[in-house]
Parts: C-alpha cells; structure tokens; sequence
C-alpha cells in the first residue's frame, strides 16, 4: 500500500516507518522538525531511515531514501496546508498513518499555541487532504491523557471522556471528534489510537525515563512527582508498532467508520518500581528529589485493550524489564557515543 506516515522524525513516527518498508509499503513521511526537543536526535532518527542531514532539513524537498527503496520524505509543516495538498493529489495516498503532533502535557501550559497550530489546525489539514483526495483510512494518535479526572480503571473506550485536565489531552479529544465528524459526512473510515506511556530506543528526551537514564548518569537528581506513588501503563515501542500497523494492514472497508482503540501494555507499573527497573539496568542509584503532583498530569493510567485484540490480534510481550534493558543499551551504547 501506499501511506502517508506524519511526524516520521519522531519516536513512534520513526519506528512506524521502519515497519512499514521493511512490509514491502511505499511510505511518503513528513516532518516540520520544530525544536520542541533537541532537533539531532531527529535528524538522527532520519539518518537511520536513509536520509543525509542536507536533504532532509531542506524544506518541500522530497528527499530519497539511500537505505529502502520505497522511503521517500519531505520536510513540511502540517499547519500549512498548500505544499500538503500538492503531496495529496500528487502522491494518491491509500491510507494515512497521522502521527504528527505536538506532545507534551505540561508544556501545553507553557505553550497553549503551539498545540493548536499543529493538533487542532494540523489535524485539520490532514483531515480535509484524506476527504479531498479519496484516502480509504485515517489512522491516527490519540492519547490515553483524554481520560483525565476517570478515576475507574482499567479505561475503557466505552468511558467518558470529556474532563480533561490539559490542554493537550483536549485537543487530542477535539482530534477524535472531529475524526467523528468527516467520517460520518464523507464516509471513509478513521481509527483513532490512545497510547499509553509509550518508551524505547529512539525515545523522546523529555519522557521520564529517558530524564532518568540522563540524571542517573550524570550523577545529577532526578524529580519524582507525588513521591513516586503514580500508576503508568509503560508501553514498549516494538508492542506499540506492532498494533499500528496491524491496524493500518487490515481491510477496514465494511467497518463502520469511526473506531477508537487503546492500545497499551495491559499492565500497571508503579512510577517507583520504573525507576528501581532503570537503576539496575544502569548499576547505579539515583539521587531523587521529590516533588508534588504537577497540574495536568494523572495519577493512573490503564488500559483496557480487549477490542484491540479481538479486532486486531493486538498482544503485547515485552515486560518492563526487557523494555528498559533495550533501552539502556541503546542510550549508553547508541545515544551517548553519536
């Protein structure tokens, strides 16, 4: 198939991508790049996917791969609709893998705009580019933060989900309706995908335990918020993976056309037994300092995947144990030696 990967620079974006070709897919991916954490590492991710630094930080240059024949990208705003619409009419996609966005809890209360020039007026342009160009399925990144002030777990996608408590949790609810919406009016399909606490290799620096793994190693304190007595569905990325494109692969055509799906470990790990996992993997104690829950973030999360599996065959494996050995090895042997 032909698909349209966005956010192909970042962590999920970049591990999708890999997927895809190494399917045998004809994969177009498309990034801005902004510098909501440090810019090398992306450029990294796109040097692993074939791609020279030159190429791929030109903007509207449609930059070949060097590695896998069927990887193409360009560098682009998705808040900018007219270079978008020319790759959609140009390019015909079948399906679009959406997972641009801008991430981040805390900082959509630093930053209010950012969020919606590119998770409200992004999605949007994405969306129109799927209903003017005749795109069959929409799969695109939720977040499990939706479920905000939820207090029964595990979540369920049958739960309510309209008490947020960030700004970024909101417009990624405002994605789903609006998903809702073009689905219903022009009638093909969109899935929807909370993720829950997704790590690994090639993760984004400001997740905790890449945080941690940094603090740690340079003998520095790491912050524990609400003294470590948070619950978080730890989701490694190979399992991530494995259930999008699952989903992008399957022939949805006499589905009905909005579907929202959690996709997570099934399994809650302490905030305290994450960090004691990450200092054995390092041999190394960390100084902790301990702060007080910070506005926007939750204090359980759970998912309950059971739709995933039975539509999907979606079962994850990989423990936390296994999960952070992966990405310790790549953190100390792969990150800290570029």
């Amino acid at each position: 198939m032909k698909v349209l990967v966005t956010g192909s620079a970042g962590f999920i974006g970049f591990h999708t991508c890999v997927e895809l070709v190494n399917r045998g897919h004809d994969v177009y991916g498309i990034d801005n790049i902004n510098n909501y954490y440090d810019i090398n590492l992306k450029y990294d991710r796109l040097k692993e996917l074939g791609f020279n630094k030159k190429e791929a930080s030109t903007n509207f240059f449609e930059a070949k791969s060097g590695k896998y024949k069927n990887l193409r990208f360009s560098k682009l705003d998705i808040s900018s609709s007219d270079y978008l619409n020319k790759i959609f009419k140009k390019e015909k996609f079948e399906i679009v893998c959406h997972l641009a966005a801008q991430a981040g809890v805390r900082y959509s209360i630093e930053n209010p705009e950012a969020y919606i020039k590119s998770n409200i007026s992004g999605f949007l342009n994405i969306i129109e580019g799927c209903r003017n160009y005749k795109v069959k399925h929409l799969v695109y990144a939720s977040s499990s933060s939706i479920y905000g002030k939820n207090n029964k777990v595990p979540f369920e996608t049958s739960d309510k989900s309209d008490n947020p408590i960030s700004l970024y949790a909101a417009t990624k609810k405002s994605n789903e309706l609006m998903a809702h919406t073009y689905g219903h009016l022009y009638g093909f399909k969109t899935t929807g995908l909370r993720f829950f606490t997704v790590y690994g290799p090639w993760g984004r620096p400001d997740m905790s335990y890449f945080l941690f793994a940094e603090a740690i190693s340079n003998n520095k304190p790491i912050k524990v918020f609400n003294s470590g007595k948070m619950e978080r569905d730890f989701t490694y990325i190979d399992d991530i993976i494995e259930g999008i494109v699952n989903v992008i692969e399957r022939d949805v055509e006499k589905r009905e056309h909005y579907k929202i799906y959690n996709i997570g470990n099934n399994k809650v790990e302490t905030l305290e037994n994450f960090i004691s996992t990450i200092e054995y993997e390092m041999n190394k104690k960390a100084l902790k300092k301990m702060y007080p829950m910070q506005p926007g973030d939750m204090l359980k999360t759970y998912a309950n995947i059971k739709n995933l599996k039975s539509d999907f065959n979606y079962q994850p494996t990989t423990s936390i144990k296994t999960g952070i050995k992966k990405f310790i090895n790549w953190y100390q042997n792969i990150y800290l030696k570029k």
